[in-house]
């Protein structure tokens, strides 16, 4: 680009990117006791936020600039009409966690890939067989590769022909689903953070089973809705699969064995950058450092609509809460209990949000901020807050991945959101009997 601003801009989005990597390492150094700054993880991000603020997309921008706002706002009324304590240093840090983890996610990138070119990902099949193909192959590595699945097999899609209706569908459910039981998801990261006494093994045994059910009603709707003989998909390799499980199996030999006393998203957050690191120093330091700096400069600049949005919201849900306290005297809260019936108002609550544009993150956090959880509610909760979120951006025009899907294949959010209403509506059906049943186990 030759454009007079170019140079400014290049110099901005290297700073960002740089601020975005040491917003890393302080977390990282922060799990071992080191903390060079305090707070330092939230100024660093916020900071490379604010240079790059006017490269978001202008819906993104605005939706983050408003949850901003407003939890500055809400900060502002909790002090200085009800005189609540706060602490100004720390009100950057809201969901630094989330994201400090979904940076440390983007270096799996860097994994392979030593020559440029992509690796296969498997035979492009057609029919019934190649969208379930679709399907399950960003599912279950999108469980690890979150976003960049869809591009790594959505590209190799469209290199035969523009990406068709069902392809983007099957695109789209599989990532979203994935949500209801990933533990590299930055949903449960989320979750998590807001319930750390959730039972990750029950989510697990209904989370996924739920998601698989997703996977056979994309496939059959689809193969109803439309004609799939020249729909192309692909099959999944043993070899594309290795990487995925080797991942997950490290995270659990972390969590259970090496690192007990280390959450999952904390474990996620320096394992997946250290195992980048380690898979690319064979080929030498000068190598190392080239990807890691290219990394930098390039790819951390271009998460920054996730990572103001995931800012954005952790500032609205402290304002939120402070506020709540504040009025209340911390005595308030939405539900006296959380249970089934609670939780199936908030699923439904949190969806129809999504459909209105806001992202399932938003609704997610202001539920936590009005609740007082205990006991096996956080783990109801937790599963509702997964439920909504894999429903609500599946359906919701302006999530991540439907927006994503907009900017790189061009199809609008409004279009997807058409035609992913009856897919959500089933799927929330079986939500609700999966509340229902939970709660009985729990």
């Amino acid at each position: 680009m030759s454009s007079p601003d170019s140079p400014a801009t290049s110099t901005r989005h290297a700073l960002a990117g740089v601020l975005i990597l040491l917003g890393l390492v302080q977390q990282i150094l922060g799990f071992a006791g080191a903390v060079p700054l305090p707070h330092g993880v939230g100024y660093a991000l916020w900071l490379a936020t604010l240079l790059l603020w006017r490269d978001i997309p202008r819906r993104t921008r605005w939706q983050a600039g408003a949850l901003a706002v407003i939890g500055l706002a809400l900060l502002v009324i909790a002090r200085w009409h009800y005189g609540a304590q706060i602490a100004w240093p720390a009100v950057t840090s809201g969901n630094t966690y989330v994201v400090a983890m979904l940076v440390g996610v983007s270096f799996i990138g860097l994994i392979g890939n030593r020559s440029g070119s992509s690796r296969p990902l498997g035979r492009p099949i057609t029919g019934r067989r190649g969208t379930l193909g679709t399907w399950l192959g960003v599912h279950l590595l999108g469980t690890i590769l979150n976003l960049s699945t869809v591009f790594m097999i959505g590209d190799r899609l469209a290199r035969r022909a523009p990406l068709t209706t069902p392809q983007l569908l099957a695109l789209n459910r599989g990532l979203s689903s994935a949500a209801l039981w990933s533990p590299f998801f930055a949903s449960m990261g989320v979750v998590m953070t807001l319930a750390p006494g959730m039972e990750y093994s029950r989510i697990l045994a209904v989370g996924l089973p739920l998601a698989l059910v997703s996977g056979v009603l994309t496939t059959l709707e689809l193969s109803r809705r439309f004609d799939l003989a020249d729909v192309a998909g692909f099959s999944l390799s043993p070899r594309s699969l290795l990487m995925p499980v080797a991942m997950a199996a490290l995270v659990m030999l972390f969590h259970y064995q090496l690192t007990p006393a280390l959450g999952i998203v904390s474990i996620i957050t320096f394992l997946l950058p250290a195992v980048a690191l380690a898979s690319n120093l064979p080929a030498g330091a000068r190598w190392t450092l080239r990807r890691v700096r290219q990394h930098t400069l390039i790819r951390l600049p271009a998460m920054r609509g996730e990572i103001a949005l995931f800012l954005s919201a952790g500032l609205l849900t402290l304002g939120l809460s402070t506020l709540v306290a504040a009025a209340t005297g911390s005595e308030w809260t939405l539900f006296a209990r959380f249970g089934p019936a609670q939780a199936v108002i908030s699923f439904l609550a949190i969806v129809a949000s999504a459909v209105a544009g806001l992202h399932p993150i938003i609704g997610v956090s202001v539920l936590a901020s009005t609740l007082d959880l205990s006991g096996n509610e956080q783990t109801l909760f937790a599963f509702t807050a997964l439920a909504s979120w894999a429903v609500g951006t599946s359906v919701g025009p302006l999530s991540g991945i439907n927006l994503s899907l907009q900017g790189r294949y061009g199809v609008s959010g409004y279009r997807m959101m058409r035609h992913n209403l009856g897919y959500a509506l089933v799927l929330s059906g079986m939500v609700v009997m999966a509340i229902l049943v939970l709660d009985a186990w729990l």
